[in-house]
């Protein structure tokens, strides 16, 4: 398994720009925990952000980090429980042809994608996996026009 380290897919020329297209339903941790989500722990805070996805995916948000990630959807209010739509943020991703590991920044937690899955980087240190399909269906490609 490739053990990815000091990731940092600006530099990477196989790397492109994609944004996400998903709209989310959101609920706010009450007290710590940790969510098991298909690519491995995401460990949360009171206020961090419970994401349910629009493919049945699960993950957590820092609650520093979601506001700019997501804008509520009416009638929800923002910082409520309730749907959200995923700002039009340009992310960096890689598909991978093997299986790998990458060190989400949130938690420490380490996350694993199977071969075919892609390696995100949504800022700085700031990194995920979404499998194959999902992200088929969730991100869209930055022209490069």
């Amino acid at each position: 398994m490739l053990e990815l380290r000091n990731i940092d897919l600006t530099t990477d020329p196989l790397a492109e720009r994609y944004v996400k297209t998903e709209i989310v339903t959101v609920a706010f941790a009450r007290q710590a925990g940790e969510l098991a989500s298909l690519e491995g722990p995401n460990r949360y805070q009171p206020g961090d952000a419970l994401i349910s996805g629009s493919t049945g995916s699960r993950w957590s948000v820092a609650r520093q980090r979601f506001d700019a990630k997501y804008e509520a959807i009416l009638p929800t209010v923002a910082g409520e429980d309730g749907r959200y739509r995923a700002r039009p943020i340009a992310i960096l991703a890689k598909q991978l042809a093997e299986a790998f590991s990458a060190e989400r920044s949130a938690g420490g937690d380490v996350l694993h994608g199977s071969p075919g899955d892609w390696l995100l980087q949504y800022g700085p240190e700031d990194f995920g996996v979404a499998e194959q399909s999902r992200f088929m269906q969730v991100y869209e490609k930055i022209s490069s026009h």
